[in-house]
């Protein structure tokens, strides 16, 4: 394949307006982050594009998996593929490609890149880099074309197709999945058998190498390619870093013409993006291997073959269902770092990932509590490498939470509401950073739920984790108060999840997740043989959890009163995720209590949290109609989720993806993670005959869950666990009936309620 790239000039589409202040805070910022309703739904035909990788030029040996078309083997509709015959019309809802370093929206003059902010404090923003890859394919003049966009989430590829009666062109681009610092795209031309004459397409290039937040300068050309470098003009904090951003294309001509003697011919375009000059040019030479290999694209292919070979989830339901769980495997997928790739620095996924948050959309790309409470427990069950890349994130950021939390009186850390590449507060509205706090509590859960299902004492004895367990205890011991009228432990002038109310005593969410904090930080002290501190016991024993012990419910905070609306999930969290103890009475009455005042056009995120706990109480086609809420919060055709139902705040909310993957990888499943087991209690709606949830990580072995109406199979897939470790088993509830877990091998049990743990004894 001929190697080319990309030139042109190009513009800014990034919106511009006033942060929002006061005590509306976010949810002001959501709403000045809408742009035009969405409400586009179309219904498009299905056509048999031919959207590949000419064969000719990838040698023998390499599988190269096709681009799917839009009807599987069996002539049902592909749940993982999403093709349109038109864009939508708001460009904030093109699909996109993003790997764990880089990130576009199809379609977009600019990129991001994991880490790299620019501007001060809360002004920091992710720096823009101009999009050498915003290509757009026409055949200028020609009649009759037919056209089709296609997302396919198997591969990882968003492809463009023309299609005339004797010829056509196909137009694929991606991120590089496994070589994160690569992003490429192709066009392919061909032709029928009886024409000759040549066929041109045009190439719509855009591209001025200029960036608002990068000083860059122009280097010399390497291997044929054009280069520009630079760093960033604004550091986070003062005498902080500003990186440095190095950028290598090859040009790319205005028209690419198939000649009157040739079939077909495809050609590659290569971008490299790096931190330094000499990982952009060995990652650069990489490609250019690739692709005289012809392997570029179907190494790629290849990478996310795996991805979803670990990792599925998959139902006998509804359509539209189907397509929402790939779409948001796909989404939220795309964001984690490589397999085997350990040493890759992380930096964390914000609200709208990699795709957006340039200054003025998606928080700035800030990193939220949406990370660790939302996002985490799916990639933990899948990838508990990914998931470890995450807490070594925050571990990483642990000097600026002791800052925070010491320049407003505190011991310990206390994790900032918005964080970027430093740890610092850096939400432009102060009250947030001041009063939202639970996001302390948040990010040490998942530290607990990583602990409980990988026991990976590595991370918290030697690689920082024990430091920051530590610091999170001490930080909420010393934000807690004596009530001597009350006799127990008070948290006041606090913000709940419900960002309604605020400078509120005793948030019962925020009191519970710092009990919580407490217990694990004196859990994992007791593991490894270190005093537990009494304070941290006693003030875990005394700290007040609101409950209204006439109407057994939990109420939101001190002075709540029944009936005031709350903007999202705040009080339901208590049993899931944080499995405060109750009895199902009270489980009851707080789902009950909040579900008719909660705002119908919240995040996205808070009706799965009640399909989660009407699932608890085997209330299923209840919960389905909470779950069928988030429906309108996706956007066709490419499945792209909005914050708020009426287009306001994140686009891309891999948050509100997040949670809709908990209701069915949690709620249908009824995984639990314990300190000493996985546990499951199944419950399907009417229209799911079966579940598959393939890839389940507990203790170093893959699992596969089969869920039908009558039956539960578990096969151990894979096992990476130390060979002197325990095998594991499945116990059933009720029955106390034990069956070993063996590699290669399947176990049938009633659908009933169970847990998977570490065998005491082996069994035969």
């Amino acid at each position: 394949m001929e190697t080319l790239g990309v030139q042109g000039a190009g513009s800014r589409r990034a919106a511009s307006f006033a942060d929002g202040g006061g005590v509306t805070g976010r949810l002001q910022r959501e709403k000045q982050l809408a742009a035009p309703a969405f409400g586009w739904r179309p219904t498009w035909p299905r056509s048999a594009c031919p959207n590949f990788v000419h064969s000719a030029l990838v040698p023998d040996s390499v599988v190269v998996l096709q681009l799917r078309l839009m009807k599987m083997a069996d002539g049902k509709e592909d749940p993982a593929v999403f093709t349109s015959t038109s864009l939508p019309s708001d460009p904030r809802l093109l699909a996109t490609v993003t790997n764990a370093y880089l990130g576009t929206r199809v379609y977009r003059d600019i990129l991001h890149i994991n880490g790299v902010y620019n501007g001060a404090v809360g002004d920091t923003h992710r720096a823009d880099i101009p999009s050498p890859v915003n290509v757009r394919m026409m055949v200028p003049g020609a009649d009759s074309l037919a056209e089709t966009f296609t997302l396919n989430t198997r591969t990882g590829t968003f492809s463009h197709v023309l299609q005339a009666m004797d010829y056509g062109a196909t137009h694929q681009i991606y991120a590089h999945h496994s070589l994160v610092h690569l992003m490429a795209f192709s066009i392919t031309i061909w032709r029928s058998a009886h024409t000759t004459q040549p066929i041109t397409v045009q190439l719509q290039t855009p591209f001025v190498p200029k960036s608002q937040d990068l000083d860059l300068n122009q280097g010399p050309d390497f291997q044929g390619a054009q280069y520009v470098y630079g760093k960033t003009l604004v550091p986070e904090v003062e005498g902080g870093p500003r990186p440095t951003v190095h950028m290598l294309w090859t040009p790319v001509p205005q028209t690419l013409t198939l000649r009157g003697e040739e079939r077909e011919r495809s050609w590659e375009f290569l971008m490299a993006v790096a931190e330094s000059e000499e990982e952009a040019k060995r990652s650069y030479r990489e490609g250019l291997a690739l692709m005289a290999a012809g392997s570029l694209h179907s190494s790629h292919v290849h990478a996310w073959a795996m991805l979803w070979r670990g990792c599925c989830i998959d139902l006998d339901g509804p359509l539209p269902l189907r397509q929402a769980l790939y779409g948001c495997l796909y989404y939220l997928l795309s964001a984690i770092p490589p397999r085997g790739n350990p040493g890759f620095l992380f930096h964390g996924i914000s609200p709208g990932g990699l795709s957006n948050g340039t200054q003025g959309e998606d928080y700035w790309g800030h990193v939220f509590w949406d990370q660790d409470t939302w996002m985490f427990p799916n990639i933990l069950l899948f990838y508990p490498e990914a998931a470890r890349a995450i807490l070594e994130y925050r571990i990483r950021t642990l000097e600026g939470a002791l800052r925070n939390a010491q320049e407003q009186g505190y011991k310990g850390a206390k994790f900032p509401w918005e964080s970027a590449a430093t740890g610092r507060e850096v939400c432009p509205e102060e009250i947030y950073g001041a009063q939202e706090i639970h996001v302390t509590g948040d990010v040490l859960m998942a530290f607990e739920q990583y602990y409980c299902t990988t026991q990976d004492q590595k991370l918290f004895r030697e690689d920082g984790g024990w430091k920051l367990v530590d610091a999170v205890a001490q930080y909420w011991c010393s934000r807690m108060v004596w009530s001597e009228e009350e006799q127990c432990y008070h948290i006041k002038g606090v913000m709940p999840p419900d960002e309604y109310h605020y400078q509120v005593d005793n948030s019962v969410y925020t009191n519970a997740v710092a009990q919580r904090s407490l217990n694990f930080a004196a859990d994992i002290a007791r593991d490894f043989l270190i005093p537990v501190p009494e304070e941290w016991v006693d003030c875990a024993k005394k700290i007040k959890v609101p409950f209204d012990a006439e109407k057994k419910y939990h109420p939101e905070y001190d002075g709540y009163s029944p009936g005031e609306p709350v903007k999202q999930a705040d009080v339901v969290l208590l049993g899931f995720p944080l499995m405060y103890p109750m009895s199902s009475e009270v489980r009851r009455n707080d789902l009950e209590m909040y579900e008719p005042i909660t705002e119908l056009d919240g995040p996205a995120m808070s009706w799965s949290m009640f399909a989660v706990g009407w699932l608890e109480l085997k209330e299923v086609q209840r919960a389905q109609s909470q779950l069928n809420k988030c429906f309108s919060n996706i956007t066709e055709p490419f499945k792209i989720w909005v914050e708020n139902s009426d287009g306001s705040g994140a686009v891309n909310f891999l948050t509100g993806m997040g949670g809709f993957l908990q209701a069915v990888l949690f709620g249908y499943t009824g995984f639990r993670i314990t300190r000493s087991s996985l546990r499951f209690n199944p419950a399907l709606p009417n229209d799911i005959n079966k579940l598959n949830v393939t890839g389940v990580s507990y203790f170093g072995n893959k699992l596969k869950f089969t869920i039908a109406k009558e039956e539960i199979r578990i096969k151990v897939i894979e096992s990476h666990q130390d060979p002197l470790a325990p095998p594991l088993e499945a116990v059933l509830e009720e029955s106390g009936q034990r069956f070993p877990l063996r590699e290669g091998q399947s176990i049938s049990i009633p659908m009933v309620a169970g847990w998977i743990q570490k065998s005491s004894t082996e069994i035969f």
